[in-house]
């Protein structure tokens, strides 16, 4: 497989500082005094997203981590979302921020939202760096979006292919 240049690193820096803006902005007015923001980022995926955005938001947060799973080896999604880390933090009464690097058939998401809102959480959000629309096969709401992309086969900056090109610093497609 050939690797193509997709998205530099310097975009991918203003994808953050956008969003984190306008993250802060919103949560700023929502958060009462002594409230922390509970950002949960998705491994392993949203790694480097989450510790790049995170650094860059101007309201308190605590930070979880989830793991979910819906892809194997290969480069299709097998349509089943199994819990491989589950949030150690109790969400209930709490704003959640979901971090994603990418949203493409909705599954997981729709899974976690699920999940969490069982929960009781006082609201809950996702934000995404990516989202590839053509892939979708449940419609979800992203609150924060960096991006649509077109459907490739994306790798880099915590994407990967069977565990390779997460430590890229851009984001490339394979082809």
């Amino acid at each position: 497989m050939k690797v193509h240049p997709f998205i530099n690193a310097e975009e991918i820096d203003r994808l953050n500082t956008t969003l984190a803006k306008k993250i802060s902005s919103d949560y700023q007015n929502i958060l009462a005094e002594k409230e922390s923001l509970l950002v949960v980022i998705t491994l392993k995926g949203a790694l480097l997203f989450g510790a790049d955005l995170i650094r860059k938001l101007t309201v308190p947060i605590h930070v979880d981590f989830v793991r979910l799973a819906s892809y194997g080896a290969g480069i299709k999604s097998s349509g089943e979302v199994r819990f491989l880390k589950d949030i150690e933090s109790s969400p209930e009464g709490k704003h959640i921020l979901v971090l994603d690097e990418i949203i493409d058939s909705g599954r997981t998401w729709d899974f976690l939202r699920k999940r969490l809102g069982a929960a009781n959480p006082k609201s809950l959000k996702i934000c995404a760096l990516l989202s590839k629309p053509s892939r979708r096969e449940i419609e979800v709401t992203i609150d924060y979006l960096g991006r649509e992309v077109e459907d490739k086969f994306l790798v880099g900056y915590g994407l990967d292919f069977n565990e390779d090109y997460r430590n890229l610093k851009e984001i490339s497609y394979l082809e």
